[in-house]
């Protein structure tokens, strides 16, 4: 067997089968514990053993479920055109990584919040979140201001932790386009105060 062998059919099905499952679960819980290995097996139609080898665990299933789903903006992030894009002035681009990362949870509210709430590790040591954190810390590296861009990153990335967008979105019942608004200028307003540009009066 060649290492670079495709996934046969079956477990191409299975894993389909898997994530769709999870997916409506995770969806339809009042809490993302809940949700158990045992659910989503009996959901999917395939045998909890079989997820375990192929996931390790809840939260690796969880995990690789998320990137699935991420994928499509992190091939924007990484090659796709402005204002995600690696071309875009880090002024235009970090606010626009912020919005994708905010909609993304929108759409994704019940896996979002599995993984952020769910298992041991803290989220802020996941894969995930380490590639966004790094990203935009590096952008604000590019602009002009103190030398917190570490902190800067990890301050804009809590705008957007998967609690606080279902306690706006779900209980204070706050519009997307409104969330969305207020994000954006509360991202300019942080990049403002690096530049030291004057913001208009508040009226």
């Amino acid at each position: 067997m060649t290492a670079d062998r495709k996934p046969r059919k079956d477990a191409v099905r299975n894993r389909a089968a898997v994530f769709a499952a999870a997916d409506t679960l995770f969806a339809d819980c009042g809490s993302p514990e809940d949700v158990t290995m045992a659910d989503i097996a009996a959901a999917a139609g395939v045998g909890k053993a079989t997820l375990f080898r192929a996931f390790g665990d809840r939260t690796g299933l969880i995990r690789e479920l998320y990137e699935a789903r991420l994928e499509p903006i992190r091939e924007a992030v990484e090659a796709g055109p402005p204002p995600l894009g690696p071309r875009t002035p880090a002024h235009l681009r970090v606010p626009a990584l912020l919005d994708a990362v905010l909609c993304f949870k929108l759409d994704n509210r019940h896996l979002a919040m599995a993984l952020e709430s769910g298992g041991a590790d803290s989220p802020y040591r996941t894969e995930h979140y380490d590639r966004w954190h790094t990203l935009l810390r590096d952008l604000l590296r590019s602009v002009p201001g103190p030398d917190d861009d570490d902190f800067t990153a990890h301050a804009l990335l809590a705008a957007t932790r998967a609690d606080l967008i279902a306690y706006l979105a779900g209980e204070k019942e706050v519009p997307r386009e409104e969330l969305r608004a207020r994000l954006a200028s509360f991202t300019t307003a942080v990049l403002d105060s690096r530049t030291g540009q004057d913001r208009p009066p508040r009226t």
